[in-house]
């Protein structure tokens, strides 16, 4: 439900605190995934999950993530690049010798690339949610890492986005939760996702695993 998009005005805004406050009717079922990437996360990022599947014993299970997804990134990239060299174009147009060069370089990218290949991208979601639907009929949510380590220290980048650009891709909602710590006592993030159109679900496993956890540790 949002009240700027037409296609949604008539319909009731979802009651996603009742729902997340609620309890599952039964044990949620969670599909571990190893996102591209994942061999170059930190070992400690590697250990605490061996350590949470364990814990979670027969809710949770190994889910291969079919080979379509190996490319995603890439292509989430080419719309990244293309839509910045489309939005940005007046700066870059006015003096390009006025942005940053990190600013600069991705806008000369995103304006060589080809229509075909950006049109091409912008399906590339469809065949991957086709994929995911298959997979959430098996589990409740997708359990995976937020990023590839401890959250970055100072305020020079906000960390690697290779493990949630991914979901930012396919549109599907994913919560983040923070429920390891690293060896310099820095957050590592679990992330939970969820069925298109079903965040409600999602809230609702999210606030059961974070209780789970807490009575876990206490």
């Amino acid at each position: 439900q949002d009240d700027e998009d037409s296609a949604t005005t008539l319909c009731a805004a979802p009651a996603l605190h009742a729902a997340a406050t609620s309890a599952p009717p039964l044990p949620p079922v969670f599909g571990f995934i190893r996102p591209p990437g994942w061999e170059d996360a930190e070992p400690q990022l590697h250990d605490a999950f061996a350590e949470l599947m364990d814990a979670l014993g027969d809710q949770a299970f190994e889910l291969p993530l079919p080979a379509v997804f190996d490319t995603a990134a890439d292509q989430r990239k080419l719309i990244n690049l293309a839509e910045m060299s489309y939005h940005y174009y007046p700066y870059w147009h006015r003096g390009a010798d006025k942005l940053g060069p990190i600013t600069r370089d991705a806008i000369e990218q995103g304006n060589a690339v080809p229509a075909r290949d950006y049109l091409s991208a912008r399906d590339m979601p469809k065949v991957l949610n086709a994929a995911l639907d298959e997979m959430f009929t098996r589990c409740d949510v997708i359990l995976c890492p937020s990023a590839p380590g401890p959250a970055p220290k100072g305020l020079e980048t906000t960390g690697d986005p290779v493990f949630n650009g991914l979901w930012t891709f396919c549109g599907t909602p994913c919560i983040n939760l923070p429920l390891f710590t690293s060896t310099e006592g820095l957050p590592m993030g679990v992330q939970l996702v969820g069925a298109r159109h079903n965040d409600a679900r999602l809230l609702r496993t999210a606030q059961w695993l974070t209780d789970w956890a807490a009575g876990a540790s206490a």
